[in-house]
């Protein structure tokens, strides 16, 4: 009889922790979501900015810093 109830007892854990398992990876599902989703929204934020330099100005400005000035 004890064999019964402990083989039961198992199954039934099995069964606890698949539901946990599923559980686990849909929170680990919408995290990634949201990470996402506020990734995204920071481009979108950034894609609104204006440029603070060009190509053009990073380049002259990388330049005076190293010239050297008589």
């Amino acid at each position: 009889m004890e064999k019964i109830t402990t083989e039961t007892h198992l199954k039934e854990i099995k069964v606890l922790l698949s539901e946990l398992n599923k559980k686990l990876d849909s929170l680990l599902e919408e995290k990634d979501t949201c990470a996402l989703m506020l990734w995204r929204r920071n481009l979108d934020f950034l894609e609104k900015e204006p440029d603070t330099y060009s190509f053009k100005g990073i380049k002259a400005q990388g330049n005076c810093r190293h010239s050297v000035v008589p």
